[in-house]
């Protein structure tokens, strides 16, 4: 069975990528997003198009790759959509949380920011193929590596991101996001774009 790649969304698919979105991270980000009907409505509110490519079968999307840069990311969002949603204490200390999340955006990186494949579509190639959309598109845009965050405890997904040539580059530990996300190593891998480029090598 064949898709199709494209930037953006699929018309009429915004609200199958807010539930593709949830589905895959609402049991990290409900702790702090949640209660479900609340984090929908803030990843609905805060999705931003123009930061995401998307796998599509006819008009069906079956997957999204966000990634960040200097305007946002793909569910990015400011304290003003926290408070829209959250009322103003509630957006306050979950913006303390996501402070936490924050990370500096390099100009030679391109950022991935969060890979959704439907359930009915895993397991058929359709995450490599939105990774390796993603280092296209990052290439056309001029960058010298893809840069993703992986939760340590995901196997599958490392291997993925290992056979398409990432490496792990270092690693970041907090107490905090184990609270408050439920998970405490990240391992943060990237992969050249460039060919005379060679992102850093991992220390034991």
């Amino acid at each position: 069975m064949t898709f199709e790649i494209e930037r953006g969304l699929p018309a009429q698919g915004r609200a199958s990528a807010v539930a593709l979105y949830w589905g895959a991270f609402g049991g990290k980000l409900s702790r702090v997003l949640g209660p479900d009907p609340r984090g929908l409505k803030f990843v609905d509110r805060v999705l931003d198009v123009n930061h995401a490519l998307s796998a599509r079968r006819g008009d069906e999307l079956i997957g999204v790759i966000g990634y960040r840069s200097v305007r946002g990311g793909l569910v990015y969002g400011t304290p003003d959509d926290l408070r829209a949603v959250y009322g103003r204490y509630g957006a306050f200390w979950r913006g303390l949380c996501f402070a936490w999340l924050a990370r500096d955006i390099e100009s030679r990186a391109f950022m991935v920011d969060g890979i959704v494949v439907r359930p009915d579509w895993r397991g058929r190639g359709v995450g490599a193929a939105l990774v390796e959309a993603a280092c296209i598109e990052a290439r056309r845009r001029g960058y010298d590596f893809v840069r993703l965050d992986v939760v340590a405890s995901n196997t599958r997904a490392r291997a993925l991101y290992e056979r398409m040539g990432f490496i792990v580059t270092r690693e970041r530990r907090s107490l905090i996001t184990a609270i408050t996300f439920g998970f405490r190593r990240v391992l943060v891998m990237e992969k050249s774009i460039a060919p005379s480029v060679q992102p850093p090598i991992a220390r034991p």
